[in-house]
């Protein structure tokens, strides 16, 4: 008996300790932590030009494949090759993606990944940084396209080009 009575005095401190330090768990209330960052959502997933770049590709080859815009490199290559460190692998591709990947549809599988050059691929550090992506998917037996942003797109030509690329 004494010791229940003991156990029901510890059960009241702990609850009143954990009432007076953690008011929130008892009243059904979430904290709510405050971010040093801001963020609002974007009106458009992809700029204009993608965006028509990205209807044409649907066009081209949305009977046999999907399409998928703005693809982290980490999303489609898998960083976890025996005797590398794998993290350090995946810091190096986290922050690189590429424009358009297309996919089987049975499997989801990239097929080809494109990218859409546009001026800003014109400067060295963007030059370099796609350097480094052509080396990475080479590496990674995953094709690439690029085409450039001239402000008009020849369909046939995609269609050319991707169809030359996929067999």
């Amino acid at each position: 008996m004494t010791i229940l009575i003991i156990f029901v005095i510890l059960m009241a401190v702990v609850f009143i300790v954990l009432k007076k330090f953690s008011p929130d768990i008892f009243n059904g209330e979430e904290k709510v932590i405050k971010s040093p960052y801001n963020y609002k959502k974007k009106d458009f997933l992809m700029s204009r030009a993608e965006h028509e770049f990205f209807d044409i590709l649907v066009e081209v080859v949305g009977n046999q494949y999907y399409v998928f815009p703005q693809i982290h490199l980490s999303t489609i290559l898998d960083n976890k090759v025996v005797g590398q460190n794998w993290r350090g692998a995946f810091r190096h591709i986290d922050e690189k993606s590429v424009d358009f990947v297309i996919c089987d549809k049975a499997y989801i599988k990239p097929i080809l990944a494109i990218e859409l050059d546009d001026k800003t691929h014109e400067r060295e550090d963007r030059k370099g940084r796609d350097g480094e992506v052509e080396r990475i998917l080479k590496e990674s037996s995953l094709s690439l396209l690029r085409f450039g942003n001239n402000g008009s797109f020849d369909k046939e030509e995609i269609k050319k080009l991707i169809s030359e690329k996929i067999k």
